[in-house]
Parts: C-alpha cells; sequence; structure tokens
C-alpha cells in the first residue's frame, strides 16, 4: 500500500483514505472480486483509526465499490471491461413500485424562507425590480459555484452557471446549443416531460431500458447515439441509482466521438450515503458532461429555479449561440436562493433531511 494521509489538509483523514482506494479500484490495482487490506493493516500503516479506515470502506460501499462479506473482509465490486459492465440483460419488478412521497417531512422551513425573503426586500428595495442578466444573477450564481465546489466537488467558472425557470426551459436550451441533428438517448422509463420535450423538439430519439443498476449494458454499448441524457441518482419513476461501475461505463461510452452526457441531478442531495453522491460531470477527462440540477425538491417546487453547468468548452458558444435569452426567474427569487446559500441555511436543511433519512434507514433495518 502506498496510502499517505495529510494531517495539515482541511479534507477528513476517511475522505483522503477514500480517494486514494477508490483511485486504486477504478484503476485496476483492486480487480474485480480482488480483497481489500484488512481495516486494521490499514490502521497500522496510515497511523489512522480503524474506525477512520472503516468510514471510507462504508462509503466505498455506499457508493458500490466495494462488498462486505461476513468474516472474510471487504471485496471490490467495481468492474470494467472496456467500460462496459455485464450486468442482467432484464428489467425489474422495481419499476412497479411507486417512489414514497416525502414530500411533507423534506420541505424546507417555511419561516427560514419568509425570513430570509424579508431581509431581501429591506437590503435591495427596489432593486429587486431590476431585471436579471441573461446568464442568472452573478450572486446566484457565484453561491452556487461555491457550493457546488464545496459539496459536489465541481468547479466551475460562473459564466459556466446558467440560470433557468426549471428542467424543461433548461432542456430546450440544451438542445438549441448541442444541435437537433443530433440523437438523445434516454433512459426508459423516465420522467416523461424528458421525452416529451425532445419529441416537441423534433429530435431524433432513443431508448434505453434500465435494469437494477442503470442503464442495460448491451443497450449502451450499441448505442449510436450523440447525447446521453440520464438521471443517476434515483432515476424516476423506477427508483433506480447507477452504480459506481455503471456510472463509470456512461463515461467510457462518451469518451468515443463528439458525444455529450446530460447529468440530471434531481434530489441528489438527500441521499442517505454519508457524502454525497458522487458526480460524472466532476470525473469527466473530456469536458463534455452536462450537470442539471434544480431546487424543486430542496426548496420549493413553486420557485420553478433550476440550473446547469454547461463544459467549458461551450461556454463561449453558448454565448454566442444562446445570449440573447433573457433570464427566466425573477431577479428577486434568485437573491433569496442566492442569500440562503450564503448564509448556511441551505446546507443545514440539507444536511437535517439527510440525518433524519439515515435514522429512518437504521430504525427499519433494526425491525
Amino acid at each position: 500500500m502506498k496510502y499517505v494521509i495529510d494531517e495539515k489538509s482541511t479534507i477528513p483523514a476517511y475522505l483522503q483514505l477514500y480517494n486514494q482506494i477508490r483511485k486504486d479500484i477504478t484503476d485496476g490495482v483492486y480487480a474485480f472480486g480482488s480483497k481489500l487490506p484488512s481495516k486494521r493493516t490499514v490502521s497500522n500503516e496510515t497511523g489512522v483509526s480503524t474506525i477512520t479506515v472503516e468510514h471510507a470502506y462504508d462509503l466505498l460501499r455506499d457508493e458500490g465499490y466495494i462488498e462486505p462479506k461476513e468474516r472474510s473482509g471487504y471485496f471490490v465490486v467495481f468492474c470494467s471491461d472496456d467500460g462496459f459492465v455485464p450486468v442482467p440483460q432484464n428489467s425489474f419488478d422495481i419499476f412497479l413500485l411507486p417512489l414514497q412521497n416525502s414530500e411533507n417531512d423534506d420541505e424546507f422551513p417555511f419561516s427560514v424562507l419568509a425570513k430570509t425573503m424579508r431581509k431581501v426586500i429591506g437590503m435591495m428595495g427596489e432593486a429587486i425590480l431590476v431585471r436579471s442578466p441573461n446568464s442568472g444573477c452573478i450572486e446566484l450564481r457565484k453561491a452556487i459555484q461555491m457550493y457546488l465546489a464545496q459539496s459536489r466537488g465541481i468547479v466551475a467558472d460562473t459564466e459556466q452557471i446558467i440560470i433557468g425557470s426549471g428542467s424543461e426551459y433548461l432542456y430546450n436550451l440544451i438542445i438549441e446549443l448541442l444541435g437537433r441533428n443530433l440523437v438523445y438517448a434516454i433512459e426508459t422509463p423516465s420522467y416523461n416531460k424528458i421525452e416529451q420535450v425532445y419529441s416537441l423538439s423534433k429530435v431524433e430519439i432513443r431508448k434505453l431500458p434500465l435494469s437494477k443498476n442503470g442503464i442495460e449494458s448491451s443497450a449502451l454499448k450499441g448505442c449510436s447515439a450523440d447525447v446521453l441524457h440520464i438521471s443517476p441518482y434515483r432515476s424516476y419513476p423506477s427508483g433506480v441509482t447507477a452504480s459506481a461501475s455503471k456510472r463509470h461505463e456512461y463515461l467510457k461510452w462518451a469518451e468515443k466521438g463528439e458525444r455529450y452526457i446530460i447529468e440530471d441531478d434531481f434530489e441528489s442531495e438527500f441521499s442517505v450515503s454519508k457524502k454525497p453522491e458522487e458526480t460524472l460531470f466532476c470525473h469527466s477527462e473530456k469536458d463534455n458532461v452536462i450537470y442539471m440540477n434544480t431546487f424543486s425538491k430542496t426548496i420549493s417546487s413553486s420557485l420553478r429555479v433550476g440550473y446547469m453547468v454547461i463544459p467549458k468548452k461551450l461556454a463561449k458558444e453558448f454565448e454566442e449561440k444562446l445570449g440573447f435569452y433573457s433570464c427566466t426567474v425573477p431577479t428577486y427569487i434568485q437573491i433569496v436562493l442566492a442569500e440562503l446559500i450564503a448564509n448556511g441555511d441551505f446546507e443545514r436543511h440539507i444536511n437535517r433531511v439527510r440525518r433524519k433519512k439515515r435514522k429512518q434507514l437504521t430504525q427499519n433495518k433494526a425491525l
């Protein structure tokens, strides 16, 4: 082993260890089916506690890189066969099970939202009536930039961040940016408005069936589409979350030719994992992933605010082709969201909901 823990780093020791082991797994140092060193061995060689090692292993397990075997240790379940992972080529009855509606339990505190709205009005006065820049207010784009860098590992310039009124509006912008002459592949089943927007725009669609851990490998491997539109975390309505191997497979698919991935990351903030779900955007080496998210689940669907982070290489093209489009979100709402993110209320709400979900999961397992 060659794992080194930097005691001066602001990154917790368990995350440092997690990142190093994960890299060894994806690089093939630990092949599929191989056993990881014991927690005690890693502890002795790195100088951290076995609890710290256990936390790192738990994250790897949560994200589908390893699996524990009773009294045997931890074994690698991540595999890459030229980027395509062998999985059963059939659909599952999970698609017949509706997702649990947790809207009432996870609502953003109205008192906090109301207080922030009053604060913004008092602070800005008539300035809230000023028209927003076309890509969105710089205050909100900077707040999103900071949030994504700190919590999701996404590093982007503010010029790459585009604000719009919900996913459907952003879908249309993406089509205009990438082109109507391309072939777009989507999950099936998927959020029905994705297909509706593509159909209305008269672009060619390929439907790729889901299995229990993501799009079926045979369907993806044989797909000649130019753009892959996916929801890696809890794809609606199936509830399927793509495994670590499957996410790697998506990125491998996109490396061939001039392909793009649209990463629709709705609701991933509320993952019960001890850290937020990995994004394809931050692992893409070809700068060809468009990251999308909204505030519909984390704050309120009535706000109709979404955002996307486009590849850096497309930022200039977006400005030239679509920069004339007016932002569809009022300045006032954008500043309220920026304030919620900047003062920590947004992140506190997410952490509160995630803790509650983990507690509920633990209680259910105990029954």
